[in-house]
C-alpha cells in the first residue's frame, strides 16, 4: 500500500523555507484556533500585532504576536483538515516556532461529554492521509506525554473539570460510518477529530513541542447525529471567551518549560 511507503529523506524537493525565512526574535511558543469566531473574538478583543502570513490559493492566515502575562506569544487561525494544517504549520515553524498549542473543537463518542467539556488528547488513531508522510505506518501516536501532563496540571490549578482520552483523526467527515465510529469506539477513541494525529507526527519529524486541547461540540455516539453547539449559529461568546484565556495559561507554562 502507497500509505506504507514512507521515505525518511528529511530534504524534499519543495520545503517550506521556500515561502518563508526565519523571523528575528520570533515567540517560541504558538497557540492556535480553528474557529474563526473565536479568533475575531480574540482580535477585536486584544489588538494583537501582526509580524507575518501565510497563504494559499484559497486564503491568507495572519500570524499575530500577542503578550499575555509579560510573555510573547505567537497566535494563528489553524486550517481546519489534517493536510492543510500541517503544510501551514510548517511554514510557521520555518518562521522560528518551536512550540505548538492547538485548540478547537472535536466530535464526541461518547454521551457523557457535555458541550464545551475539555478534552486533552493523550494518543490520535491515524486514519488519515498525510502522517503517513512523517513518520512509518503504525494504527496510533502517542502525544508527548510532558505536554499532557502541563496542559493537565494548568487545568486543574484553575479550577477546571476535563477529560482525557485518545481521539480518532480522520480526514473524511462524511465517511464517519456508524460501523466505523464502533470500531474506533473499541480501540478506545473517546472523540474525533481532523488534525490530531497528523500535527503529533509533524512535530515529531520537525523535532518541536506538540499539544492539544479540546472542546466537545457535535456528538456521533447515538443512533442519530447530534450537531449540539457546531451548528449554531453564533455559539456561545460566553464560553468562547473563556477558552482564550484558558488557552494562554496553559501557553505560558508550556513556554516556561520548552
Amino acid at each position: 500500500m502507497l500509505l506504507e511507503e514512507f521515505d525518511e529523506n528529511r530534504n524534499a524537493i519543495l520545503n517550506p523555507d521556500v515561502f518563508q525565512k526565519k523571523i528575528e526574535n520570533m515567540p517560541k511558543t504558538c497557540v492556535s484556533f480553528f474557529s474563526k469566531k473565536i479568533m475575531k473574538h480574540f482580535v477585536e478583543t486584544y489588538n494583537p500585532k501582526v509580524i507575518g502570513q501565510i497563504s494559499n490559493d484559497t486564503m491568507a492566515f495572519l500570524v499575530y504576536e500577542f503578550i499575555f502575562n509579560e510573555r510573547r506569544f505567537v497566535v494563528m487561525q489553524a486550517a481546519v483538515g489534517a493536510s492543510c494544517c500541517v503544510a501551514q504549520f510548517e511554514e510557521l515553524i520555518a518562521m522560528g516556532v518551536k512550540n505548538i498549542l492547538l485548540v478547537g473543537c472535536c466530535g464526541c463518542l461518547d454521551k457523557k461529554f457535555e458541550e464545551y467539556s475539555i478534552i486533552i488528547p493523550t494518543s490520535a488513531i491515524r486514519d488519515e492521509g498525510t502522517s503517513y508522510h512523517y513518520a512509518p505506518p503504525t494504527d496510533e501516536t502517542f502525544l508527548d506525554k510532558k505536554m499532557v501532563l502541563i496542559i493537565e496540571n494548568k487545568l486543574k490549578s484553575l479550577g477546571f473539570n476535563y477529560h482525557k482520552g485518545k481521539t480518532w483523526t480522520t480526514d473524511a467527515i462524511f465517511r464517519e460510518t456508524k460501523d466505523k465510529v464502533e470500531r474506533r469506539k473499541k480501540q478506545g477513541a473517546v472523540v474525533v477529530d481532523m488534525e490530531c494525529s497528523a500535527m503529533n507526527e509533524l512535530a515529531k519529524f520537525r523535532g518541536i513541542n506538540f499539544g492539544q486541547i479540546f472542546y466537545a461540540a457535535d456528538n456521533l455516539d447515538g443512533e442519530m447525529y447530534d450537531p449540539k453547539t457546531i451548528m449554531i449559529s453564533g455559539g456561545k461568546t460566553d464560553d468562547y471567551s473563556k477558552i482564550i484565556p484558558l488557552a494562554f495559561e496553559c501557553a505560558i507554562e508550556i513556554d516556561k518549560e520548552f
